[in-house]
């Protein structure tokens, strides 16, 4: 532990809110003592992602106060007994999920760290954690074999962020991909390989209100010839869960991820009846909860970085 200070510098949350005021650098805030299982990493890096907005405004309530983040990487500083028995050990580089990575070490539970590999860049890898791993069970496993290869899966927003990682990864799983960008992101989508792109109007000033302004439902039927979509991931929330309704397929699931809209509001399950459609509301936690699990589709995101096909498509 003599590599860990008794006070960091931390971005620390006291009060839930926009950025401008709930985001505070705090140069004197204790740096985390060393905890059974754990390891402390002192980081280089920490990634930015939605969902940190989730925690900072309480809509996925944390206890008060709390350093912001959850994905980071750096170098192992210091290890438990029980880190060490797993294989870990001091000056290994790493990158993990774990709270509080916007800040200068973090405790983090060995079960959670990953080893980056060799030709992989430090920065890279903690990029690939919240977008990439979300992107690949939505893809590989939160359908449950529902739909196939060959058949129509729509993604919303694959301009964006996790969804950019969905579409290309659902490509490389034999689907067929409708996306849907606003204009103003229409020139990373555009690269992005999805059979067919829906591109909306942006309204100036009216958020989301974009997905008004084509017939969504309208278009999917066209393309997929009336049969609707087998999977849709939709990580908007509010302003699409009823488009994403209206393009199911026979038997197709509806994967509902995030709230960037909105939460999605309570509907009847009898809405299901017609296309004896399913739906979920996963969330990733319970897709890497196995060690051997997060080592497999780290694995996947890493060798189709460094160039080479995705290997087990762990399910």
């Amino acid at each position: 532990m003599s590599e860990v200070p008794a006070l960091m510098r931390a971005c620390v949350v006291r009060e839930h809110g926009d950025a401008d005021t709930a985001l505070k650098i705090e140069a004197d805030f204790p740096a985390p003592t060393l905890s059974e299982g754990n390891v402390i990493v002192k980081n280089t890096f920490a990634g930015l992602n939605f969902i940190d907005t989730y925690h900072r405004k309480g809509l996925y309530p944390r206890e008060l106060p709390f350093v912001a983040g959850q994905e980071g990487g750096g170098t192992i500083v210091a290890t438990s007994p029980e880190a060490e028995a797993a294989g870990w050990a001091v000056g290994q580089t790493v990158t993990y999920m774990a709270f509080g990575s916007y800040a200068e070490y973090t405790s983090v539970p060995a079960s959670k760290c990953v080893a980056v590999p060799e030709g992989l860049d430090l920065d890279v890898a903690v990029a690939c954690m919240v977008q990439g791993l979300t992107a690949h069970y939505l893809v590989s496993s939160a359908h449950a074999d529902l739909i196939k290869k060959g058949e129509w899966m729509l993604i919303y927003s694959v301009g964006s962020g996790t969804c950019q990682w969905a579409a290309q990864m659902a490509k490389l799983r034999g689907y067929k991909v409708i996306g849907t960008t606003s204009k103003g992101k229409f020139d990373v989508a555009k690269d992005i390989g999805c059979d067919e792109l829906i591109v909306l109007d942006t309204a100036e000033g009216k958020t989301y209100a974009e997905y008004k302004s084509v017939d969504i439902a309208a278009k999917v039927n066209e393309i997929t010839g009336g049969a609707g979509c087998k999977c849709i991931i939709d990580g908007v929330g509010a302003s699409t869960y009823e488009i994403s309704l209206a393009c199911l397929a026979r038997r197709g699931i509806f994967i509902s991820f995030g709230n960037a809209s909105g939460s999605v509001p309570a509907f009847p399950v009898l809405r299901l009846t017609s296309k004896s459609a399913f739906v979920t509301r996963p969330k990733l936690g319970d897709y890497i909860a196995d060690p051997n699990e997060l080592a497999d589709r780290c694995s996947d995101i890493f060798n189709w970085l460094k160039g080479g096909q995705a290997e087990s498509w762990h399910r």
